[in-house]
């Protein structure tokens, strides 16, 4: 029972709502992803702006804490030079306002004081005085009492700080307003900390400049408060993607912040690296990403503080969200895929039943046709009705085709579809080589045996079919009893002239061989003519009928060299471009210099003897005939008989010497006229 491709292509379909079902499933799972992304987001969004209030706050306290001492110092309520109520002053900001790290100022003279917050459980007092022990830096130690301080010890150290060598102090001395700047390198330690530095006049006389200074480890004291999901974990990146602050609450200004530890930091550090690694990204407001770090993936947001480039970077794992969806995902995923495996498995097996494999051995079918082999092409049967079918009609096809094909060269058809030449009229100069071979007394053949000659002529076509195909030619026609065949097109070949010649020798051994006979009992003898040269080759004719072929010069001496071999009862004559163009691979003697039909100069032509790569004789009956050639040339013609009679001698029986013997025994009888150059004359073609 057949079916219809409609039944088929129903099935297929039937198998694609099964992927389409698992591609919807697989959407949901993507939908999943994203919406767990938007709740990081969300998450991320809080958390910017919890620390984004911080580090305001942290600043404004800064700020604020600057204007206070500067406003102390410009009303002139104490002067910059009284130590006892300048520490009381530093001290007592410090005290008020738990963010700041530093309280210091710098003098032009190159003075130093300044007030530093050691944690929760105090603080110190740094002065850098010329007249004080020679300029050694004195600290004193004061440690927190409840509502007070209390002195704990002194002490003094050589020092080489100098305010006057750092960013805060000359960036500021000779400006007219406050701002913030990167600093390091303070008294005791190389933190990289963060100051509001600004100058301080007093009754319009510059005393030097006050810095209020935070410590990115107060930062991550805060940012170890906050817990963005349940594993997650807030950082500070500067403008350069590196992270400055991390969740730790133990940090202070005694206990530097733990950087580097943990699977979160690598993430924040990977991502500000990918993220602000270039001035695009880093010009963006607000920029997210997936990172994963051994295997793991975590959703990263980055948001920026509006504090010298800084951002917050929020790392959640995706875990966090996923894991529920993720296990049932996973178990959906299961059976999908078993569901999948086997519908696939039996459309498999049913498509390539009923329709792959049908369709295959018609394809096969189809090439066949392309290739004219059309003898192995039957009907296929298939249970499809449009198969079956097709499948007849491939056959109907190549049963009209094997007729056909009887009549076009189908080599030759082959390398046209091969080589993409379009059916239409036109053509291009092409250096071809051309060969024309007929069969040596045809027109009394065919007189004597009518009908029966093309019995006889059968196999003298199939021998010059054979020859031309094995050396890559291209069968032009059969005409009569010729045949014309070239080489270099249609497809290109750089050694055309070199297989000519051995299609040529091919044929004139493969005729005598097969012992083809006359009706007489003689042996059938074969005249070829090669020339090379450039011709127009292509579909010459109508756009009714067209017959791929080769015109011009080329080939019109091609032909009357096959001629010229009556002359001079040879087999293969070749043309001197062909000489010229075969080279060292073949073995030649020239024979003549001859004016062909329909052309009034001459042409030196040559006799080809064997190829160069299967020479096994002696050819020193060549050269003798060149010799004498030489002489008869330059009318010394009595030299000529003695030089054409050895190589007669040498050939055992050449025809060709004994022809030129005899004209030059008649030119010692009537010598040629004193304008003769030794060319003869074809007066036939």
């Amino acid at each position: 029972m057949r079916i219809s491709v409609g039944i088929a292509v129903t099935l297929l379909v039937a198998l694609s709502i099964g992927v389409s079902t698992f591609l919807v499933h697989s959407l949901w799972w993507t939908t999943a992803r994203e919406n767990s992304r938007m709740l990081a987001a969300e998450i991320n969004s809080q958390i910017a702006n919890t620390v984004r209030i911080e580090v305001g706050l942290t600043l404004r306290s800064a700020e604020a804490a600057w204007a206070a001492v500067r406003t102390i110092f410009v009303q002139d309520v104490i002067a910059t030079r009284q130590a006892d109520k300048r520490e009381f002053v530093f001290l007592s900001q410090l005290q008020a306002q738990p963010n700041i790290s530093w309280i210091m100022f710098g003098w032009p003279d190159g003075n130093y004081f300044a007030a530093h917050r050691l944690g929760d459980g105090g603080l110190e007092m740094i002065e850098i005085d010329s007249e004080i022990r020679d300029g050694m830096l004195r600290t004193d130690r004061y440690i927190f009492i409840p509502g007070d301080i209390q002195f704990e010890e002194r002490a003094f150290s050589a020092t080489t700080f100098d305010p006057r060598d750092h960013a805060w102090y000359r960036n500021f001395i000779g400006r007219g307003t406050a701002d913030w700047i990167e600093a390091r390198d303070l008294p005791g330690g190389h933190k990289t900390v963060y100051a509001f530095a600004g100058p301080v006049d007093v009754n319009r006389k510059r005393q030097g400049v006050l810095a209020v200074v935070i410590e990115t480890d107060r930062l991550s004291r805060f940012l170890g408060t906050l817990r963005p999901g349940e594993f997650g974990a807030a950082f500070i990146l500067d403008a350069d993607g590196k992270v400055i602050a991390v969740p730790d609450p133990e940090a202070d200004e005694i206990t530097p912040a733990r950087m580097g530890e943990g699977q979160l930091y690598e993430v924040a550090k990977k991502s500000g690296q990918q993220l602000l690694g270039n001035s695009i990204s880093r010009a963006s407001m607000n920029s997210t990403t997936r990172i994963v770090n051994d295997g793991v993936p975590y959703a990263v947001a980055l948001t920026p503080l509006g504090f010298y480039g800084w951002r917050v970077a929020t790392v959640i794992p995706e875990s966090a969200f996923l894991s529920g969806i993720n296990q049932t995902l996973v178990n959906l995923l299961y059976i999908l895929v078993g569901v999948v495996v086997v519908a696939t498995a039996l459309a498999i097996w049913l498509v390539r039943t009923v329709v792959a494999n049908p369709l295959a051995r018609i394809v096969e079918d189809l090439s066949r046709v392309e290739r004219f082999d059309t003898e192995k092409i039957t009907r296929r049967p298939s249970k499809l009705r449009e198969l079956s079918n097709l499948s007849a009609a491939t056959a109907n096809m190549a049963a009209g085709l094997s007729a056909f094909r009887k009549y076009v060269p189908t080599d030759l058809v082959r390398m046209l579809v091969a080589e993409g030449i379009k059916t239409q009229p036109g053509g291009d100069l092409k250096r071809i080589s051309v060969l024309f071979c007929d069969v040596a007394g045809f027109t009394g053949l065919s007189e004597k045996l009518g009908p029966e000659i093309v019995q006889l002529m059968a196999p003298f076509f199939s021998a010059a079919s054979s020859a031309i195909a094995r050396h890559d030619g291209t069968i032009d026609k059969f005409m009569g009893d010729a045949v014309m065949a070239f080489w270099g097109a249609p497809r290109a070949d750089a050694d055309h002239a070199e297989h000519a010649c051995r299609a040529a020798l091919d044929l004139v051994e493969f005729v005598a061989a097969t012992g083809i006979k006359d009706d007489e009992g003689h042996p059938l003898s074969i005249r070829v003519g090669l020339n090379t040269g450039d011709a127009l080759v292509g579909n010459i004719g109508s756009e009714e009928r067209l017959n791929y072929t080769a015109i011009g010069d080329a080939v019109n001496i091609a032909s009357r060299l096959e001629g010229a071999n009556k002359i001079y009862r040879t087999s293969i004559l070749i043309g001197p471009e062909t000489r010229r163009a075969a080279g060292d691979s073949i073995v030649v003697r020239e024979l003549d210099t001859l004016a062909v039909y329909g052309r009034t100069g001459g042409l030196v032509i040559y006799e080809l003897i064997e190829m160069a790569d299967s020479s096994a004789g002696s050819h020193s009956w060549i050269k003798a005939y060149e010799e004498g050639l030489e002489h008869y040339r330059n009318l010394r013609f009595e030299a000529a008989i003695r030089a054409f009679e050895a190589a007669e001698r040498g050939r055992g029986g050449d025809q060709a010497s004994a022809i030129m013997i005899e004209r030059s025994n008649t030119y010692l009888v009537s010598p040629p006229p004193e304008d003769w150059n030794g060319v003869a004359i074809a007066d036939s073609k």
